[in-house]
């Protein structure tokens, strides 16, 4: 069958049914206080049998469709032989009926109050699976986000990584710079000096310019113009 309570309670009517199903010949054939425990045994095995009939026809509402039918054809053929138990006692014992109908209330009242706790039990355990499942996609909330700062830590210690090779980078290109500033500075004195050199050398090519040119006129003077 689709339910496995089903298949549980199909077990226990079949141990009562065995039970009821004897009693009614041997109320027949007993008297006194004999019969009397007889009738309250059936009273009671019939009233825990109907209790079973009765979460049977619960769990054939909460079935698969493809299990209703033959879940529901059993369901009226325990219900038939209940009937018929019930019909051979009240041959067996004529006052059964009208003994029974209180204490069956009785069982009635106690029985909706199981079905109700049942009913309770049933919602808390809806409330456990969807607490539970809860848990579970936080867990997996909490997972994907471990995950995620694996990933992102990772990736923080690669761009560190990289970091600190631009700054080796940055360093040396600095120090390259500063010996370039140097080179020059050596440069720009070495440039200053030749500067003065060469001014030196125009100003002392001029005077003796100058000289060689007083020196000629002098020549020129004494040969020509002095007698």
């Amino acid at each position: 069958m689709s339910s496995e309570e089903f298949e549980k309670l199909h077990e226990i009517y079949k141990s009562l049914y065995d039970e009821l199903k004897f009693i009614p010949e041997r109320v027949s054939k007993c008297h006194g206080e004999e019969r009397k425990r007889l009738v309250r045994s059936f009273d009671e095995r019939q009233g825990e049998a109907e209790e079973v009939l009765q979460g049977m026809e619960d769990e054939l509402r909460a079935a698969p469709p493809s299990y209703r039918n033959a879940m529901s054809t059993k369901l009226r053929l325990y219900r038939r032989d209940i009937g018929k138990l019930t019909r051979d006692m009240k041959s067996s014992a004529p006052g059964f009926g009208s003994a029974s109908s209180t204490a069956q209330g009785d069982r009635q009242g106690i029985y909706a109050s199981q079905n109700q706790q049942s009913t309770h039990l049933q919602s808390q355990r809806a409330l456990l699976l969807q607490g539970t499942e809860s848990l579970n996609n936080a867990t997996q909330s909490i997972e994907r986000s471990q995950r995620i700062a694996v990933e992102t830590e990772q990736i923080g210690t690669d761009i560190i990584e990289e970091l600190g090779g631009q700054r080796e980078q940055l360093d040396r290109a600095r120090d390259r710079l500063v010996n370039t500033g140097e080179n020059l500075s050596r440069s720009r004195k070495v440039l200053r000096a030749m500067s003065r050199r060469l001014m030196t050398n125009k100003l002392l090519l001029a005077v003796i310019i100058l000289m060689e040119l007083a020196i000629l006129g002098a020549v020129v003077y004494l040969k020509f113009f002095r007698k």
